[in-house]
């Protein structure tokens, strides 16, 4: 097989391509419903504090103290978070097609994805990301999260690559025009065999 050799980077989302959305809607459901909690109150106070939380200027524990802990509960923060944390799943189909993407073509990989500090490190440690992402440019580490371009320009910058020698996957198409906008080739994400397809169509 021919490989490209202008390409030289992928960059990767977490959430909807690596493993499944750490914290969304759908999880709120179940622990509004387990935790009994109010489901318009909770949710709005989610939406307006997950921003703040996502970008790195909120802890985990300042976020739950304002959507879940704004009055006294029969239940404990950490039995609040450890429900967080276990509603992520992994993804194995795709996290082994960016293994034998990495490895055959010789590219760098970096994730670039909107996740708070805790949720992030909690994922990045439990399914072992570290061990094939070379780098992580997550919006609870830098304080940018996606569609800002900043987020972007800081992969760019880190990785020491120009625009045109990376391929960015995510499962948000308003996220790959951003990237796209830029100057770098996205993937949107929708299932393992599409995106292997699309992978190699540009690679091979």
């Amino acid at each position: 097989m021919k490989k490209n050799s202008v390409i030289t980077t992928l960059f990767t989302d977490i959430g909807g391509v690596l493993l499944s959305n750490g914290w969304d809607r759908e999880a709120r459901k179940k622990a509004i419903k387990l935790f009994k909690l109010d489901t318009n109150e909770t949710e709005e106070r989610h939406h307006l504090t997950f921003d703040t939380y996502e970008v790195g200027k909120l802890s985990l524990d300042e976020y739950l103290e304002r959507v879940v802990f704004y009055e006294k509960r029969d239940f404990t923060k950490n039995e609040f978070s450890q429900f967080m944390f276990e509603q992520s799943e992994a993804f194995p189909e795709m996290i082994e097609l960016v293994k034998k993407i990495k490895k055959e073509f010789n590219l760098k990989v970096a994730v670039v994805s909107n996740e708070g500090y805790e949720l992030n490190d909690y994922r990045i440690k439990t399914f072992k990301l570290n061990e094939f992402v070379d780098f992580f440019i997550c919006s609870g580490f830098v304080h940018f999260r996606k569609p800002d371009k900043d987020i972007y320009r800081i992969a760019l910058n880190s990785a020491q690559v120009d625009a045109s020698q990376v391929i960015y996957l995510e499962d948000r198409p308003m996220f790959v025009q951003v990237a796209e906008s830029l100057g770098i080739r996205g993937i949107r994400h929708i299932g393992h065999k599409s995106t292997e397809e699309k992978l190699y169509e540009v690679l091979g």
